[in-house]
């Protein structure tokens, strides 16, 4: 099956689409253009299949019949079609968007209403979802029903002429135009078929002989679990090993959004997919049957899954008022044990939800990809739930690999993106350790730019990804694009370190300051302690409604509570107090993990050192960049010289040219 998109035919699509929602603007707001274009789209395409099934029935039995007469013929199809075990959906109705348009339009909104009320159950749920009704009543009022339905009601939309990957496309391309026209960010991001095929690959999915499992944490539009099938059936040799897979492989997926989750339930139902299970709900809370919002649908004490894969939004937030962050927390003592990321930053509940549903390694394991942005490799510091998380997933031997990818490959994000493999049930070759992939140079410019997609993954980009991770565990493999790291190779301390300061001569420095702590004996004792230096003060001082300053020394040998009773006498008002000591600098040290921890901070602070003390566990972090980075030295000065004057000779000859 063709990975590449007819671009200029999406392209042309898509703006004929886009012309219709065009024609709202001042009578409908930006934010709800979609809710009027997306759905007639579904129910359009959705209706070009049951006009193809309709056709082909008829065929299948006039073949047998050929005496029926037709309205015998249009009443045994109807009856048929209203029959679940024939065709996956049904309208009970005569009605389609061409002859609800070419009847009377003072009937328009009641022959509409009618024909969409006539379709089956399954499909009643998507139009519920994308509360099309209510948006009926808006079109009607605002006089834009009647242009819509002439717009769309012959418009070629089946799978026989677009895809399930065109189709998506054409979906996401006119949801990121919504957004941009509502101001607001495209937060999710379809993922480029080549992109899942490589994840799909990866993962390794085996032809099966019992029961094997797909899950989506994130579903969008359905696309994961979609190719995933699709590249087993590719794979499969023989009618049988079709069989095997239509039969055994079950495709589950969870989605927030109720306007993907239609658009993602339809899609199953005109590929009559009754393998796929589509639900709709926010997959990172627990589910409560009375609560308005719906939560995880697949939990964790009912279902786990061989294989999953998912491409989650970036950047979501979970906490805050904007968020969800009371629900998630009923799972920290379970699911989120591991740790809760920072609140505008929800990447790592989605990986920790699929790690809590992983079929146990005694009853063959699961095995997880998900696309990240560069955020959870690195962002949080030891100790925070980010890094915690970290740590759960190396601790566990549970990260198999990353595989950087290439930058522009994502229409609606030219930001790099890095796959991550996960698997708990690793070969002996591979535990203990983590295999990094740099194929950020594996792309080749696309023909023509599709959003922020500049770049595509072709065959050989992929398989040679493909064959560095299946080949670079072996002893000896060496490629400068690959690394095996050992999963404590990520880990460091956290050191708090005080030490001396010295000047530029390298004798101590001295540094006078406010003096901000409470002026007491028992304080300045522990000053003494500390600096084991002299320690000058000046105090400036009021009494009898004089003003005075007064000026000490404090050695090491003396004793603060005299000192400073012989400084001040009674109990003076004091004004303002500056001291002068030996200056010192507290730090924090990032001392990688298996390092001496003092002769680090010997050898690298150079210092002398007051006091240090290491963090109570170790921080994680994952640095691809800085593995694979390769110093480039700078041009030459008198290159660069040479090169400024040639460009300014060839500037002075254009001009001369424009001169004449």
């Amino acid at each position: 099956m063709a990975l590449s998109l007819n671009k200029a035919k999406l392209d042309n699509l898509a703006t004929d689409i886009w012309k219709s929602a065009e024609r709202l603007r001042g009578k409908f707001k930006a934010y709800e253009y979609q809710s009027v274009i997306l759905p007639i789209i579904v129910i359009r395409r959705l209706e070009c299949v049951l006009l193809a099934w309709r056709e082909a029935k008829s065929a299948e039995v006039l073949a047998k019949r050929p005496n029926i007469t037709e309205k015998e013929l249009t009443k045994l199809v109807k009856e048929l079609e209203l029959n679940p075990q024939q065709a996956p959906f049904s309208n009970k109705t005569d009605w389609t968007l061409r002859k609800v348009y070419e009847e009377d339009h003072m009937l328009l909104e009641d022959n509409f209403r009618a024909y969409i009320n006539g379709f089956s159950k399954n499909i009643d749920d998507i139009i519920e979802n994308f509360n099309y009704r209510a948006t009926i009543a808006l079109m009607v009022k605002y006089n834009t029903l009647a242009p819509i339905l002439n717009q769309y009601k012959e418009m070629e939309l089946g799978p026989d002429r677009l895809s399930g990957l065109e189709m998506s496309y054409i979906y996401e391309e006119l949801l990121r135009r919504f957004s941009e026209q509502s101001g607001e960010e495209a937060g999710e991001h379809f993922t480029p078929r080549e992109v899942i095929r490589l994840m799909v690959e990866l993962l390794e999915i085996p032809i099966p002989d019992r029961h094997f499992s797909i899950y989506d944490t994130a579903g969008g539009t359905g696309g994961m679990v979609s190719i995933a099938k699709e590249h087993m059936l590719e794979r499969a040799a023989t009618p049988e090993e079709r069989e095997r897979v239509e039969k055994f492989l079950t495709l589950h997926c969870q989605e927030l959004s109720p306007t993907n989750y239609a658009i993602c339930q339809a899609d199953f139902l005109i590929k009559n997919d009754k393998q796929a299970t589509v639900l709709l709900g926010n997959s990172l809370i627990p589910h409560d049957p009375h609560s308005k919002e719906p939560g995880d649908q697949f939990p964790e004490t009912k279902y786990r899954f061989n294989r999953m894969l998912s491409n989650p939004p970036f950047g979501v937030t979970w906490g805050g008022k904007d968020g969800y962050e009371k629900e998630a927390r009923k799972l920290e003592t379970t699911r989120y044990r591991a740790g809760m990321p920072r609140s505008n930053d929800g990447a790592l509940l989605f990986l920790q939800t699929m790690l809590a549903k992983m079929i146990p390694p005694e009853d063959g394991g699961s095995r997880i990809a998900i696309i990240f942005n560069g955020s959870p490799l690195s962002n949080g510091d030891c100790g925070s739930g980010e890094s915690d998380i970290r740590r759960w997933i190396l601790e566990n031997d549970w990260l198999d690999a990353i595989v950087m990818l290439p930058d522009q490959l994502f229409y609606n994000t030219g930001i790099f993106t890095y796959i991550w493999l996960l698997r708990n049930e690793k070969p002996a070759d591979h535990r203990g350790r983590v295999m990094l992939i740099d194929a950020r140079a594996q792309f080749e410019k696309e023909p023509k730019s599709f959003g922020n997609k500049r770049n595509r993954m072709t065959d050989t980009h992929r398989q040679w990804i493909e064959q560095r991770y299946r080949e670079g565990w072996v002893k000896g493999y060496a490629d400068e694009q690959v690394k095996l790291f050992n999963t404590t190779d990520f880990a460091y301390h956290k050191v708090k370190v005080v030490f001396w300061q010295t000047d530029e001569h390298d004798q101590p420095a001295i540094i006078t300051e406010p003096y901000e702590k409470t002026f007491t004996a028992s304080n300045l004792a522990k000053e003494q302690a500390f600096h084991d230096s002299d320690l000058t003060f000046r105090v400036r001082v009021k009494n009898d409604d004089k003003e005075k300053n007064v000026e000490f020394v404090l050695k090491t040998a003396d004793s603060a509570v005299k000192k400073l009773k012989a400084a001040l006498g009674d109990r003076p008002e004091i004004l303002s107090i500056e001291w002068t000591h030996r200056h010192y600098v507290q730090d924090d040290e990032y001392i990688p993990h298996g390092e001496d921890i003092e002769a680090f901070l010997k050898r690298e602070i150079a210092k002398p050192i007051i006091h240090w003390e290491d963090s109570p566990q170790l921080g994680y972090e994952i640095l691809p960049n800085k593995y694979f980075y390769r110093y480039q030295p700078p041009t030459p000065a008198k290159e660069l010289l040479e090169e400024f004057w040639r460009l300014e000779k060839e500037a002075e000859m254009m001009l001369e040219g424009l001169a004449k």
